[in-house]
């Protein structure tokens, strides 16, 4: 019942919704001759995916500024993270998911769709669908690089941050039992923020003139369904 915990079974669930938009609809494609998929079952799945991974983004910084308190001030960690304000975090992280998919959804609704309708993805990912856009891009293309850049930098500076002050507060620590113990709360935090926003910062955070559709999709296979599949693994090496 402590406060990492509760980020943990957040970041669980996030995970499994997540995954659940893209995994079902894939495994059917494979089976099928030819898969189709209706533009607004698209836009949805756009819309769901786009909350939850960057609710994911999100919640893995929060989860580093709450490691930052476990070690840097345990006495007072009860106090500071009270049941209020990781409540509070956690919905701060959802209304951030929210409000970032619902910009790039309404945007790429009102784009004219008169070219081939094949979607070369798995899954329909902006990038994927603006190439398929006989309409001006430029814009959705400028809130994708502002909006991706600024949640991804703004949560990894977050979670760069509360790792320097750790490794300060590890520092500070004499006994070398009290050091591996403090560090052993983080590897397993640091593994997945390090794997999650390389691959969602290889596929998102570059212009348009070097996107390789066939690189994407290897990308992208890690941070749908490869991550929320090794987190749990992950989160459970420490026990």
């Amino acid at each position: 019942h402590t406060p990492m915990y509760f980020f943990l079974s957040c970041l669980s669930f996030v995970d499994a919704c997540y995954a659940s938009t893209i995994a079902p609809k894939m495994l059917i494609s494979l089976l099928l001759v030819r898969a189709t998929i209706s533009f607004f079952a698209c836009m949805v799945q756009h819309l769901c995916f786009g909350v939850f991974v960057t609710t994911e983004g999100c919640l893995l910084s929060v989860m580093a500024y709450d490691r930052y308190v476990a070690i840097a001030n345990p006495l007072l960690y009860g106090v500071a993270m009270s049941k209020r304000k990781c409540v509070g975090l956690v919905i701060g992280s959802c209304m951030c998911g929210i409000i970032n998919s619902l910009i790039h959804t309404i945007s790429l609704g009102r784009l004219s769709f008169c070219r081939l309708n094949v979607v070369s993805h798995f899954f329909c990912d902006i990038p994927s669908l603006l190439k398929l856009s006989c309409s001006e891009t430029s814009t959705n293309e400028l809130l994708l690089l502002t909006f991706s850049g600024i949640i991804a930098m703004g949560t990894f500076l977050v979670v760069i941050i509360s790792y320097m002050f750790i490794v300060l507060a590890i520092l500070r620590i004499h006994s070398a039992s009290g050091r591996q113990k403090a560090f052993s709360t983080c590897a397993s935090h640091l593994t997945a923020v390090t794997i999650f926003y390389g691959t969602l910062s290889f596929s998102y955070i570059q212009p348009s003139s070097q996107y390789s559709v066939e690189q994407e999709k290897v990308v992208s296979v890690f941070y749908t369904l490869v991550i929320p599949m090794l987190n749990p693994l992950i989160y459970s090496l420490r026990n």
